[in-house]
């Protein structure tokens, strides 16, 4: 399973080097440990945190009795480290990087974990139960990927294929991003409805009921992403002018999206029109890889649209929500997917993204009010 990343002109640059080292065989190879930071460079806190972790884990599979048990969780499916019974000195680190992760996230503390232990592929699942001692590395937050930095219980670096997937089961510490998504954008829509930008308040309903747009189809362009990837998710930030002329977002999720190129008919409601003053609405479409800030996004949003202005006739807000964004998150996460402008109560039919990173089809919907 691929999960989902879009990118405008780094797509071909990450292509064109992965496919370099798809030259190369695909068994891992030790590396020494300055061009093993070089590897790690430039990857963000979340990385960081993660792949500290990710060595104490490896150190633990030294133990054939915790190797045991690693893996048989891991074949399982995802796991948090604490459930795993590494011992007490993953489960310290485990804490401390989970601490790392929510601070980098701007996420609270009462948030619990978010961390998860999992296979790097499926078709490891094998593998893991033969002699080779598995590999441990943090899921890269970073798309331009060389190379895969892992580590081997020895403590030894090992450099690995982002492409051709290891002949060693490679296990993989990662941001659970779903659990992390919904605790970080229940923080984001609070912030907007405290500044009065969320809609909420301006929201109005004739008694009949009011208009929407309902997405039937979507899909997302193929991007030949790296296998140890984990899922990301994507989430809408949906803008317009509020009855009141305030810029006003809300912020509408899409779990369902798991893989690029593969058409899913969710029968959702994307735009809400009794939350705006004007018959038209933008979309900025997003995904979230593991690195996204919440308490950034909030800011971000709430400064681009406090500083628009309602001249009385329909203004895109695209731009001014793309702009906002800090110049990191073109790099990292979360990262820009595509966007569609003024969608209105009468689009109908296949929408193409600006992007050219996905399309919709679309309907109106009439919510009809009990």
């Amino acid at each position: 399973m691929h999960p989902r990343s879009f990118r405008l002109s780094a797509l071909s640059l990450t292509l064109a080097a992965t496919t370099l080292i798809a030259s190369t065989p695909a068994h891992a190879r030790p590396v020494d440990s300055t061009s093993a930071e070089v590897a790690s460079s430039g990857s963000g806190p979340v990385f960081s945190a993660t792949d500290r972790l990710a060595r104490e884990v490896a150190g633990a599979l030294a133990d054939p009795a915790t190797r045991a048990r690693a893996l048989a969780a891991v074949t399982a499916g995802p796991v948090d480290p604490l459930a795993a019974r590494l011992g007490s000195r993953v489960d310290r680190a485990t804490r401390a990087a989970n601490e790392a992760v929510l601070t980098a996230k701007g996420l609270s503390a009462s948030t619990g974990s978010v961390l998860h232990l999992r296979l790097g592929h499926p078709d490891m699942a094998v593998g893991s139960t033969r002699t080779a001692l598995p590999l441990v590395a943090a899921a890269p937050t970073d798309d331009a990927l060389t190379s895969v930095t892992a580590y081997d219980p020895a403590g030894n670096r090992v450099l690995l294929d982002p492409v051709r997937l290891p002949s060693r089961p490679v296990l993989v510490v990662e941001v659970d991003v779903t659990r992390a998504m919904e605790q970080g954008l229940a923080q984001v829509r609070q912030e907007l409805t405290e500044r009065g930008l969320s809609g909420v308040r301006s929201a109005r309903t004739t008694q009949a009921g009011y208009w929407a747009t309902k997405v039937n189809a979507i899909r997302l362009s193929n991007d030949q992403e790296t296998w140890i990837k984990g899922n990301a998710e994507i989430f809408n930030v949906v803008a317009g002018f509020g009855h009141d002329g305030q810029p006003t977002v809300n912020v509408v999720e899409m779990p369902y999206l798991d893989n690029d190129g593969t058409v899913y008919y969710p029968n959702q409601l994307l735009v809400h029109f009794n939350t705006y003053k004007y018959n038209l609405a933008d979309v900025v479409m997003w995904e979230d890889d593991g690195d996204t800030n919440y308490r950034d996004l909030a800011t971000a949003l709430i400064t681009a649209l406090l500083a628009i202005v309602d001249y009385g006739t329909y203004t895109p807000l695209v731009t001014a929500i793309i702009n906002a964004m800090p110049a990191s998150w073109w790099t990292d996460d979360p990262d820009y997917v595509d966007s569609w402008y003024t969608l209105s109560t009468g689009s109908s039919g296949r929408l193409n993204g600006a992007a050219a990173n996905g399309w919709m089809d679309v309907t109106p919907y009439w919510v009809q009010q009990l």
